[in-house]
């Protein structure tokens, strides 16, 4: 039984997919180690850490589509639209909380 997809045709709409997911995922973590170590965290470790369990988490997820699934793929161009995702949106949040901005990252 075939779907019909629409009329969309958008070229790599799953790499976008992939890249806005793990921006969101970078922001939304830097954030909640803020929150859960009442700033006391530093902003570069915590940004670190969470780069770190977005880049593994995007490549087990990759792994496990090559190991388990027979009807997915794995990508490497997946997991590096993970990555600068994630890049990118720790990167907003480390812009955010900069001296230059008026948000602190301490409490």
């Amino acid at each position: 039984m075939d779907l019909d997809e629409g009329g969309w045709n958008i070229p790599y709409a799953d790499k976008i997919t992939h890249f806005i997911f793990y921006l969101v995922f970078g922001m939304l973590g830097c954030l909640f180690v803020r929150e859960r170590t009442k700033g006391q965290m530093e902003l570069v470790k915590a940004s670190r850490l969470i780069f770190l369990v977005a880049v593994a988490y995007g490549i087990g997820i990759e792994v496990l589509q090559y190991t388990l699934t027979t009807d997915r793929m794995a990508e490497f161009g997946d997991v590096l639209a993970n990555t600068f995702g994630a890049f990118v949106g720790i990167s907003l949040v480390r812009w955010s909380f900069s001296k230059e901005r008026p948000l602190k990252w301490k409490f």
